[in-house]
């Protein structure tokens, strides 16, 4: 038998080293006929061990350069590589040697997994702790967490005054204000977030039926969205400045602020205020007054030779008052070519800024105002100023802005104050509310019938809602606190109705029965609203006397008072007259009683009145 010696190299690791050793393989194959065995360097000879018919020999040591066999016409081959898989793995045969197991792997990441989760929990653990000892007397402290929480996963692009203004017919806006003082001494929590600059979300805190605390998130969209960080001037930029232009081109331009009592109506309208002072002129009347002023000299419409004029007045329940001019009643009437009038309403002509921030503190001082839950000085009225361009020498409109700040939306739910005069404004608010929101409608849908006569307020605003180049700003105010989110809603939920219908690019492809139902409801609110007019005129004008019967009352009583002091006085000196004395004195408690007794009999008959509607 012949053997036939065969060189081949593995890889052996050294545990101790970490390195890697080749080794020399010795390998023999018998052959057919014996031959002598084929000599090999000695320092490769070693036993060899038979393993069925190949025997092969390991040499214990490792080899750094093994020599070359005798008689060996081509060089040894080179130790070979760890095959590899496509992800760069090592085959399993291999990976005993360098890698761990698979299974040892998974152990592993369940291990890490587990500890990441305990951590994260004890992090939570320990923030809801904090949270807890930091809000321990605040109530509301679980849906706090839960509204972090829920902003810590959102990408937040609020508006910039960088952003691009979009002219619209009608914009609706919603402006967001800061937690005041009163609210932050409740504890009160913030329930809205303003994600980016056209979308706003509510947090409503709910309780399911086993006391579980949770949140109903509603999404809003509306053109523009402003939150607690922007001031005045941002929002003017993109509410009230885009119409100022529209004016000077023969349109009719409306900017109302709509919201709940304490929202900041007033503030957003008026201008900001500084402890009881109010800044009139970073407030849109003001700003829209500055650009008014500034066009007015623009080459473009310098030209035109056009006049400013301002007036100011009120709208409470049924009533007008003139804010120019001691709160003097007005009468709206229309005439034979269905234009509506204000009969008596002061204009003032204004020739500077100066002039119309004048006009604007005086008018706001002479408001009507109350107290409600939600704001100590309550405005219970429709404030509306009214910037007009005429032509010198003319008295035809030649562009009229409307600046509107409407009463609180909530006055009918104030249950603080749920006394019959507070009964009587709320609905007077919400019914002319409701018929502004009907106009808005119509204004949206081109031609559909226009229920103007529905309130007062409407009525006056007739010619703003008419005309291809009317454009009407609504910005609808909330407050951020958890205790008014149900007015917060009803707000949103009145703009997203206007909102809803000027989205839509072809009107007419509503429903039939939407179109019905809207129909039905402009014929019954406009009918309703007819129907009841004349009974709500009799209650406002028998108000409006028994109001100017108690003045007269208190004048009188003046009087009367310094007369009969100086009637006693002149009686206590040595010979006066007994006869004039007496014959004086019986006068003026004759006048005195008539007066009395005409305003009683008034009284008892509005008191008769009241108590026949309720």
């Amino acid at each position: 038998m012949y053997k036939m010696l065969l060189q081949k190299f593995i890889l052996i690791h050294d545990n101790r080293g970490g390195k890697m050793f080749p080794y020399l393989i010795q390998e023999t194959k018998k052959t057919s006929k014996p031959s002598s065995p084929i000599p090999v360097s000695n320092s490769f000879k070693e036993p060899a061990q038979k393993t069925g018919t190949s025997q092969a020999t390991v040499r214990s040591q490792p080899i750094p350069s093994p020599r070359i066999v005798q008689n060996s016409t081509s060089p040894p081959p080179s130790p070979p590589k760890s095959p590899t898989n496509k992800r760069g793995s090592r085959n399993r045969r291999d990976s005993i040697f360098d890698y761990k197991s698979e299974a040892a792997k998974k152990v592993e990441q369940i291990a890490k997994n587990r500890d990441e989760r305990r951590q994260r929990q004890a992090d939570e653990k320990a923030q809801k702790d904090m949270l807890m000892h930091l809000e321990q007397n605040n109530p509301y402290w679980e849906f706090a967490q839960m509204i972090h929480e829920f902003r810590a996963h959102l990408d937040f692009r609020p508006l910039r005054e960088t952003d691009p203004v979009v002219e619209n017919q009608i914009t609706v806006c919603v402006r967001k204000r800061p937690l005041n003082e009163k609210e932050e001494r409740r504890k009160e929590v913030d329930v809205m977030t303003v994600s980016t600059k056209n979308q706003l979300i509510v947090h409503e805190p709910k309780h399911k039926v086993d006391l579980t605390k949770y949140l109903e998130n509603q999404h809003f969209r509306f053109d523009y969205v402003f939150d607690e960080n922007c001031n005045n001037d941002i929002v003017y930029k993109f509410t009230a400045k885009p119409l100022v232009k529209t004016i000077f081109e023969g349109g009719m331009a409306t900017c109302f602020a709509y919201g709940q009592t304490g929202s900041g109506k007033t503030h957003t309208m008026g201008g900001e205020f500084k402890g009881k002072l109010q800044n009139f002129r970073n407030g849109i009347y003001g700003l829209v007054a500055m650009d008014v002023f500034k066009l007015l000299n623009h080459p473009k419409y310098a030209q035109k030779n056009l006049m400013v004029s301002a007036s100011f007045f009120e709208i409470y329940g049924k009533l007008v008052f003139d804010l120019l001019n001691k709160k003097q009643r007005l009468r709206v009437l229309e005439d034979g070519k269905q234009q509506v009038q204000v009969v008596g309403l002061t204009e003032k002509i204004v020739t500077k800024v100066e002039d119309v921030i004048d006009l604007i503190q005086k008018g706001s001082f002479e408001r009507t105002s109350g107290q409600t839950s939600a704001n100590s000085n309550s405005s219970r009225s429709h404030a509306v100023f009214q910037i007009i361009l005429r032509k010198s020498g003319s008295r035809h409109v030649d562009g009229k802005f409307s600046l509107i700040d409407l009463a609180g939306n909530e006055r009918g739910a104030d249950t603080n104050k749920s006394n019959r005069q507070t009964r009587i404004e709320g609905a007077d608010i919400n019914k002319s509310l409701l018929a502004l929101k009907e106009c808005i409608r119509a204004l949206g849908r081109k031609g559909a019938h226009l229920p103007f006569r529905g309130s007062k307020l409407t009525q006056v605003l007739r010619d703003s809602f008419i005309g291809e180049k009317s454009r009407t700003c609504m910005i609808a105010l909330i407050s951020p606190g958890n205790f008014s989110v149900d007015h917060s809603l009803n707000t949103l939920r009145y703009a997203d109705r206007v909102k809803e219908l000027i989205a839509t690019d072809d009107p007419e492809n509503d429903s039939t029965h939407d179109l019905d139902v809207e129909e039905d409801n402009s014929e019954e609110i406009d009918d309703e609203m007819i129907k009841d007019e004349e009974q709500r005129m009799q209650i406002s004008s028998m108000e409006w006397e028994i109001l100017e019967s108690n003045r007269h009352v208190i004048e009188s009583c003046v009087y009367f008072h310094r007369v009969a002091c100086d009637l006693y006085k002149a009686s206590q000196k040595n010979g006066f007259d007994k006869h004039y004395y007496a014959t004086t004195w019986k006068n003026l408690l004759s006048e005195m009683i008539e007066i009395q007794k005409e305003a009683f009999l008034k009284a008892d008959e509005f008191c008769n009145v009241l108590d026949g509607r309720t």
